[in-house]
């Protein structure tokens, strides 16, 4: 088969790729505001800021079962015949939104000095942290619902919806944020105000457009037999969320060992990823969809749809890839002058360029185990892929001339590792149509 001819299957999945990349692109714009508003107000604001951004990411990318977990659960229903059932799993997602957020919201406004002191804010950077850390955890519950009613709609294969609803909210945030600041002088606070009041709107605006998808369920009031499978998907997501993190977190640790140029030639390389991680992520999404919904069906084939992910993938990364190797040169000096740094930056690049081709396979593959519920796996395997990384760490710090070149090809293994198991775990437990 060619390369590049697409089947209907394919032209479905990019179809809700387009939409899902939007969304992911769009979630983070809240926070970018802030910063970019609250960088001219002052450095210790904008310092609070960060402190204060960076415990609100965690709690979100902590809660995100609530879209993946919904999102499987909702689709492997629809594609079963059953919109009752299927209603009713989006029934409980909404109720343990409600229930999350009703308990995080007060504890983060009533441990704000610990934990932004925990990550080392100090003097005024600290009151910052507390003062935009403490108004924000008000908009905390919105977003949980918010996420709990994406995990509806994309398991409806509704993915343009959400993207409408998050960026008419980031538009109402910018206004707010600029009326708030410039026209009422309210500083900090305005910022952190204006997202909190349009995560609120949005949060009322996914209830007002699932009431239609969940009105056939039959059952209304919480249970807790409804919510249990998704708590225990959320533990093992954690893990997963926490492990990866924690290798980029560690990759950054060791890049700040070595020299400063190291560590900004690794931040470079770092955002880039970050950036591009978006368009392959962007085909995982509707992988989780999707593998729900032939699982669903008697008759479907759900390592056919697998294999056509990761196909899908691979010809975004190698693109990707392409171009980043050949901008490689000139990328760094959109970001600085120093030479050093456009050095190491020149070559953190084309080791991410390499990683992006097992990046694909793993990031595909990630979204179909998603879809096929495989919770477990996705999460003590990250844990373990995790563990096998460390002993390139501790060559790094023992020999810190290998510098970035040791950092990236971990990085490189780690994610060929991530690629490697989940292709053979997900040859274990896709059935193929007979």
């Amino acid at each position: 088969m060619p390369l590049v001819r697409l089947n209907g299957t394919d032209r479905r999945i990019i179809a809700l790729g387009v939409p899902a990349l939007g969304t992911l692109a769009v979630e983070p714009l809240y926070r970018l505001v802030d910063t970019a508003i609250v960088g001219r107000i002052g450095t210790d604001e904008l310092g609070g800021v960060a402190i204060a951004v960076t415990v609100l990411t965690l709690v979100v990318a902590g809660s995100n079962f609530l879209t993946y977990g919904t999102t499987e659960r909702v689709a492997h229903r629809i594609g079963a015949g059953r919109p009752d059932d299927a209603a009713e799993v989006g029934v409980q997602a909404m109720w343990l939104a409600v229930i999350v957020g009703a308990i995080t919201a007060p504890l983060l406004f009533a441990f704000a000095p610990g934990l932004t002191r925990l990550l080392g804010a100090e003097g005024d950077v600290h009151d910052a942290a507390v003062e935009y850390l403490r108004i924000a955890s008000l908009g905390i519950p919105f977003v949980l619902i918010a996420l709990g009613a994406q995990g509806v709609q994309r398991g409806a294969s509704d993915y343009r919806t959400p993207l409408v609803i998050l960026l008419a909210s980031n538009v109402v945030n910018l206004v707010l944020a600029l009326t708030f600041v410039y026209a009422l002088d309210m500083g900090l606070a305005g910022t952190a105000w204006s997202t909190v009041i349009a995560q609120a709107c949005a949060g009322l605006a996914f209830i007002l457009v699932i009431r239609r998808r969940l009105a056939p369920a039959r059952h209304r009031k919480p249970s807790w037999d409804g919510m249990r499978p998704l708590l225990s998907a959320g533990r093992f997501l954690l893990l997963r969320v926490g492990s990866i993190l924690a290798v980029f977190t560690g990759a950054t640790a060791l890049a700040a060992r070595v020299d400063p140029p190291t560590l900004a030639a690794h931040q470079i390389a770092a955002s880039m990823f970050a950036f591009l991680a978006l368009t392959l992520d962007a085909l995982a999404v509707p992988a989780q969809t999707l593998v729900a919904e032939e699982l669903g069906r008697k008759d479907g084939d759900a390592a056919e749809l697998s294999a056509r992910v990761v196909r899908l993938s691979l010809m975004a990364a190698a693109m990707l890839a392409l171009v980043l190797a050949l901008l490689s040169p000139v990328l760094p000096h959109v970001f600085t002058d120093d030479p050093a740094v456009i050095e190491r930056a020149t070559s953190a690049l084309r080791y991410l360029a390499l990683m992006l081709l097992p990046g694909a396979v793993a990031f595909g593959l990630d979204g179909v185990l998603i879809g096929a519920a495989d919770y477990r796996f996705l999460g003590r395997a990250a844990f373990g892929y995790l563990l096998a990384v460390l002993p390139i760490a501790l060559v790094v710090v023992a020999v810190p001339s290998h510098g970035l070149a040791g950092i990236w090809i971990g990085l490189i293994l780690w994610m060929i590792l991530r690629a490697g198991f989940n292709a053979r775990r997900a040859a274990q437990v896709l059935p193929r149509s007979r």
